[in-house]
């Protein structure tokens, strides 16, 4: 019996990649194991394997297509021995559900569990959407009303009334285009000043502020000269998840200044025992060393915001932002208190190296409690960073930097300095617990050597 092969979740909250491309053509033969494609997600292209045997039938999303939701089809495999006039009976009796009815699942899938097939299951498109593949049928029905969620979206932030829109799109579905140039008269009446606060009860959340549209900006810029940039989905991504953070996390921010004349002298007499080993440790190796310790020693600052708690963790599992080309990563060092600095240094630099290429696992830059955010090798001196959520903090850390300072004989000397900013989710963290959390931080790095005890 032939068999969709569905596009795969590769991670938690995948909802959506590229078939950056295709391992196998039409025609070949494949077993269990044997790699089909690769897929870029929003931070890497992994590899995709068969789980069953059969021939690639015919392949039905072409490598370099974007977008592709998760678990539509991709492919459809067949048994040994069938022809390709299985790949339209399977379609012909596959059963169809609209949106507001599931469809029984399919006998096999790929990836993840098979997700119901519904309306928008189609490879063909209508202004971008997807077109149903349902037979014959007008745009409503009773009360159902066919139309894409991208049209259901649209007509809900505009108010208006899809069962009296007119439908364009195939068998009278309504489409993207028809919400947009609908006519005031197929609106409903605005909610009065009553009805508002009753539908926030109603555990709606209140619509954000909008910004201006693609289109808008560009007519602004219509008599200059510019290139359009495509965003990719790690640009959308990051976009989305900084807007949420700078929207929904209550920042707040700790700043200070570390002395590492004693860290940079420590670290240059471990560094010639260790060359030897081939080891050379870096000032980012002990601040994430430090901050590790500080997550131990002030335990309640090891913590994320959960919705409606915290999570308070055991582990020091650090967070190191990554920039990359086109974004950045936050690959995690977990349990980062249990391992020497040699360890967390050869981790590190091989979880860069990987995050450059694209080639980090997800659970290798997912989870933890707190970020690190090093500009200081730029010459930046100091800035604020942005919290990643679910953590409860990032720790900004600037250049250091030789200046004039007061010693502790009240003489005035040259000390290298580092400024460091603390931002906090003020949900998770308050103000005296992220004082007492950046200065063991601080404490641990004008105090290397304790770090090693």
């Amino acid at each position: 019996m032939a068999t969709e092969i569905l596009m795969p979740a590769l991670s938690p909250t995948m909802e959506e990649g590229t078939l950056a491309k295709w391992l196998v053509k039409e025609g070949d033969t494949v077993s269990s194991g044997d790699l089909l494609a690769e897929i870029e997600t929003d931070k890497a292209t992994m590899e995709f394997e068969a789980v069953d045997e059969g021939v690639i039938g015919k392949i039905i999303v072409a490598e370099g297509t974007e977008g592709v939701k998760v678990n539509s089809p991709i492919a459809v495999l067949l048994e040994e021995g069938e022809d390709k006039a299985a790949i339209d009976s399977a379609a012909s009796s596959a059963p169809v559900a609209s949106s507001e009815t599931p469809a029984p699942e399919p006998e096999k899938g790929y990836g993840r569990e098979a997700a119901p097939k519904s309306d928008d299951d189609s490879g063909a498109k209508v202004d971008g959407e997807q077109a149903e593949s349902t037979p014959a049928r007008t745009a409503t029905s009773g009360d159902r009303v066919f139309a894409t969620p991208v049209a259901r979206r649209i007509a809900k932030d505009k108010g208006l009334d899809l069962s009296q829109v007119k439908g364009s799109g195939p068998r009278g579905r309504i489409v993207k285009t028809d919400v947009e140039t609908a006519k005031p008269g197929e609106t409903k009446p605005a909610a009065t000043a009553a009805e508002a606060p009753r539908t926030a009860t109603e555990g709606q959340k209140p619509t954000a502020p909008v910004g201006m549209t693609a289109d808008q900006v560009a007519k602004m810029y219509e008599d200059r000269e510019f290139e359009e940039v495509r965003l990719d989905g790690m640009r959308k991504t990051i976009a989305a998840r900084l807007t949420e953070a700078k929207q929904t996390i209550p920042h707040f921010y700790l700043r200070r200044d570390i002395q590492l004349d004693a860290l940079l002298k420590f670290r240059s007499q471990l560094n010639k025992q260790l060359e030897g080993r081939g080891v050379k440790l870096s000032v980012n190796d002990f601040i994430i060393k430090a901050s590790a310790l500080a997550l131990q020693q002030v335990p309640d600052a090891n913590a994320v915001w959960a919705g409606d708690r915290m999570l308070k963790l055991k582990p020091s599992d650090v967070a190191v932002a990554v920039a990359i080309e086109g974004g950045l990563f936050t690959p995690v060092l977990k349990d980062a208190h249990l391992k020497s600095l040699s360890a967390l240094s050869a981790e590190m630099k091989d979880l860069a190296a990987r995050a450059r290429d694209r080639k980090l696992a997800p659970h290798e830059y997912q989870g933890g409690s707190f970020a690190i955010s090093n500009l200081g090798m730029f010459g930046i001196t100091n800035f604020d960073a942005v919290i990643n959520p679910p953590h409860g903090s990032i720790l900004a850390v600037g250049a250091g930097v030789k200046q004039p300072v007061i010693g502790a004989d009240g003489e005035i000397t040259a000390a290298t300095v580092m400024s460091v900013t603390l931002s906090v989710d003020h949900r998770v963290i308050d103000g005296a617990l992220g004082a007492n959390f950046l200065n063991a931080i601080a404490e641990n790095l004008e105090n290397p050597i304790t770090m090693l005890a």
